[in-house]
């Protein structure tokens, strides 16, 4: 959920945009200049590029304003351009000159904030062999762009990995609480940028980044940790969650990209930690950061869309997080077919904190609660309606917003809220009640229980609304109602699990519904990783030291699931390209929870591909596909043709002399040779099936022959032909075609899968048809 900062944030660049004064456009603001692929091979090239970009400024910026004349960021490994402070009027003149493919305000981006290794290994029901365990060595280096990194965390040890690898490039940047020390064998890189904030009000004066990479907010230390922490036994938040804390391959090396604070990520600086990430030399690239989906970009005008598509060109993997926008339709971030698209799910692990009423009766919650509080003593218990200050609606308080409850009422006391109003989240609720100097909060919420709240110290607990309902009505009952909240309990091997979490973002893609985003689900909820030392004191509890270690939500916590197991099925297979990859991930997932049944929503409805994309994550399964779907650079450029992107444009990106179709459309583009199959319109008017065609590459055993088997919902028609495919010795790569035909299938959308089986493997393709 969207923090009430970052809501601010966002309402303030909508006013500056829409409500600005006459002449606000022209007040200088940062801008992305994006001019395509670049060619620069030395440093020579790269002072040339940069003294074209300045003497282009000096066009167009008038002479008393020459200060203007210098550059943010300059781009010119993977791609070339630059960010400028410029007027509305200048970015227009700039976006008419043929050398530039597209100029776009430096807007924020969102951050998307141990045993789920272990539970993702169980679920795949695959024995790893010790080829394939936890030590295997790797030379696999992630670039984290992320908030920085806390060096200290043990889950940074270098302890048993061999030297840095030799075709590393990269830095490890000093600042006053960071020195190169801090770097070793395992956090081999870190940098850290000058990053110029949308809330700042002197826009032709940005502000700079704290000046080290070490990490204040804690999410790329957590973010990291999952990826590719080292194993940390007897880990745990304050005895909470406790194991062995480890990523998804230990081993491999991890580079820290700080380029986002705690106001959020301004877009240029991404685009500059990822064209710095490729130069530095990693492999994958993870970045747990989107748009807001209400200012959601085309992909000229996206910097992560833009960032990614270079680095897939040169051999890097990106992998981003969906975002948290969930569960309404069209919410989702970071959907180019180029980007590995993660969603959230929950582990068969939950926190439970336990309401005591003073009739006897309990009722348990969902909490993340390191109260004190116990069985011996309860505390005065109200409802946020009867605590209301003066002239406070009591809609206001009982959904506990800002300045409505009355201290004077609630001193001392359990205070009850309610969550009819989403504008307000449980952390603010809780700050509220708090600052009221209430002893604790009962939130009842149906919708968010699943995603347990940390509190802190601070007594809390989150019930459902049958729940809520009894002790409402126990307040009612009696002159004196009591109640204490007990302190939080983990609940272990809790089932169904996984489930899609209520806060994932859902698909389809607002841009195009004929890919199928998400690409796949990963855990996401209440995971233990790494942390930076809690700063609040009232957050510790009394005579404990900070925790290391911290149990966070969110997709952010998702997409480096998927990081580290593409990392580690790269250590396997280091031959393999960023699309092999990506489609043994995809094709290898698992459409089924630990009760053998279906996956599940948050309201324990089927799943959908809109929701989980091609299902869970199964790391072990993906170290052995069979076969694999390679999406070629080719196969992007036809993306962007079929998108509707000019030749010019698409020639500029890629450095290529591609001819777009003369017959390009938008519903061609369900043609790329993609892991999953989505067609936007499927018209049943039609008398004739809408054929997709795919190509699999064998990466099993030479001879094999692989039959396929669909499974379509009742009414949709769909055929594969041919449905035998014979693999020998010379002969790698096969194509079939799929039909679809839906006289008779129900409107809106259908879905189902091919898989291709040989007796050794499963080829799994989830397929979503809109019947129209």
């Amino acid at each position: 959920m969207a923090s009430l900062l970052q809501i601010i944030h966002f309402l303030s660049i909508t006013c500056l945009l829409f409500c600005g004064v006459a002449t606000s456009n022209q007040i200088p603001q940062p801008y992305v200049v994006y001019m395509g692929s670049s060619s620069s091979k030395n440093d020579e090239h790269v002072q040339a590029a940069e003294s074209a970009h300045l003497q282009l400024l000096s066009s167009i910026i008038p002479s008393e304003e020459s200060g203007r004349i210098s550059l943010i960021h300059h781009y010119n490994h993977a791609f070339k351009g630059f960010c400028a402070m410029l007027t509305e009027t200048e970015a227009s003149i700039l976006s008419g000159q043929s050398n530039i493919v597209s100029v776009f305000p430096d807007s924020v981006l969102e951050l998307h904030t141990t045993r789920s290794w272990d539970f993702l290994a169980a679920e795949s029901g695959v024995r790893a062999s010790p080829r394939y365990d936890k030590h295997v060595p790797s030379d696999v280096i992630i670039g984290m762009v992320d908030t920085g990194i806390w060096p200290e965390s043990p889950s940074f040890n270098d302890k048993g990995i061999g030297k840095i690898p030799a075709r590393w490039k990269g830095v490890c940047m000093e600042g006053p609480d960071f020195k190169k020390s801090n770097c070793n064998r395992k956090l081999i890189g870190a940098r850290y940028y000058n990053i110029p904030l949308a809330s700042n009000e002197n826009k032709a004066s940005p502000t700079k980044a704290t000046g080290s990479p070490r990490d204040f907010e804690g999410h790329g230390t957590h973010t990291a940790s999952t990826a590719a922490g080292a194993s940390v036994v007897n880990a745990s938040y304050y005895g909470l969650a406790r194991g062995t804390a480890r990523g998804g391959s230990p081993s491999v090396r991890i580079a820290g990209y700080k380029a986002c604070s705690e106001e959020g990520c301004m877009s240029s600086t991404i685009l500059k930690a990822i064209d710095d990430a490729i130069k530095d030399g990693v492999d994958i690239i993870s970045i747990s950061i989107g748009m807001n989906s209400l200012f959601q970009s085309d992909y000229l005008t996206d910097p992560i869309a833009i960032g990614a598509f270079h680095a897939e060109q040169m051999g890097v993997l990106v992998v981003c997080s969906a975002g948290n926008e969930g569960p309404d339709p069209y919410t989702i971030v970071n959907t180019a077919p180029w980007i590995f698209t993660v969603a959230a799910s929950n582990i068969d692990r939950d926190f439970k904190s336990t309401v005591l009423l003073g009739n006897g009766k309990t009722y348990q919650g969902s909490a993340i609660s390191l109260s004190n509080l116990t069985y011996a003593k309860t505390y005065p218990l109200v409802f946020g309606n009867d605590v209301a200050g003066s002239y406070v609606p009591m809609y206001e308080a009982r959904n506990c917003r800002p300045g409505s409850l009355d201290p004077k009422k609630t001193a001392g006391k359990i205070v009850v809220c309610v969550d009819d109003d989403p504008t307000i989240s449980r952390r603010i609720k809780k700050l509220v009640v708090e600052d009221a100097k209430a002893i604790g909060m009962i939130l009842i919420s149906e919708i968010q229980r699943g995603v347990s709240f940390d509190s802190g110290t601070f007594p809390f607990t989150e019930v459902g609304n049958v729940e809520g309902l009894q002790i409402l009505k126990y307040i009612n009952s009696t002159k004196n109602p009591r109640a204490t909240i007990l302190p939080t309990i983990e609940v272990p091997r809790s089932k169904p699990a996984p489930v899609v979490a209520y806060f994932s973002a859902r698909g389809p893609s607002p841009l195009t519904e004929n890919i199928l985003k998400p690409d796949i689900m990963a855990p996401g909820v209440a995971i233990l990783a790494a942390t930076i030392p809690e700063r609040e004191s009232g957050n510790v509890p009394i005579g404990m030291k900070p925790s290391q270690f911290g149990i966070k939500s969110g997709t952010s916590m998702a997409c480096p699931h998927v990081t580290g197991a593409a990392s580690l099925v790269m250590s396997v297979h280091p031959g393999w390209t960023p699309s092999m990859i990506k489609s043994a991930l995809m094709t290898t997932a698992s459409l089924y929870n630990n009760m053998r049944k279906p996956l599940t929503n948050n309201s324990n409805k089927s799943a959908n591909p809109h929701e989980m994309g091609v299902g869970e994550l199964s790391p072990l399964k993906a170290l052995n596909p069979g076969l694999v779907f390679e999406t070629t650079t080719q196969d992007y450029l036809q993306f962007l043709c079929h998108f509707g992107y000019s030749q010019k444009i698409i020639r500029s990106m890629s450095n290529t002399n591609i001819n777009c179709p003369k017959n390009s459309t938008e519903e061609l583009i369900s043609n790329i040779n993609y892991p999953s199959i989505s067609i936007g319109i499927l018209s049943r008017h039609h008398q004739t099936a809408k054929t997709i065609q795919r190509t699999v590459t064998n990466v099993g055993l030479s001879n094999t022959t692989y039959i396929a088997k669909v499974h379509a919902p009742m009414g949709l028609v769909v055929n594969v032909f041919p449905r035998k495919l014979v693999f020998f010795k010379g002969v790698t790569r096969l194509s079939y075609k799929v039909s679809f035909l839906g006289k008779e299938a129900p409107s809106g959308y259908n879905t189902g899968s091919i898989t291709w089986r040989d007796g050794r493997h499963s080829v799994q393709t989830v397929f979503t048809v809109n019947v129209k």
